[in-house]
């Protein structure tokens, strides 16, 4: 079996429920979408510096912390995993260069 995000999510769904004194995820989710976004900003900036650096083993724990934060950020702001992997799944329909210049021009 392997790992995937979905196990990742469910994880995390069930470690919600836990005491924040007992779980880092219950912890993080209990500062609400503000903590959880900003813990993710800060793995975010450190993959960055992983990457450019060509660290690839810090690039790789860096990118394990930023999965880790999304789907807990995601679950702060109500928005499941299977939505967004619906979103990815829409998108591989058409190229990247079509979609983004489908996108309104404020996201582009």
């Amino acid at each position: 079996m392997s790992f995937t995000l979905e196990t990742l999510d469910q994880r995390i769904a069930a470690r919600a429920s836990a005491s924040p004194d007992e779980s880092y995820t219950a912890k993080l989710l209990a500062g609400g979408v503000e903590r959880c976004a900003k813990k993710f900003g800060e793995e975010a900036a450190e993959i960055i510096i992983s990457a450019v650096t060509k660290d690839k083993k810090g690039t790789e724990g860096e990118a394990s912390d930023v999965l880790y934060h999304l789907l807990v950020l995601l679950r702060a702001a109500g928005v499941p995993l299977s939505d967004v992997m619906a979103q990815l799944e829409r998108r591989t329909t058409q190229s990247g260069l079509e979609e983004k210049a489908a996108r309104p021009k404020a996201q582009n």
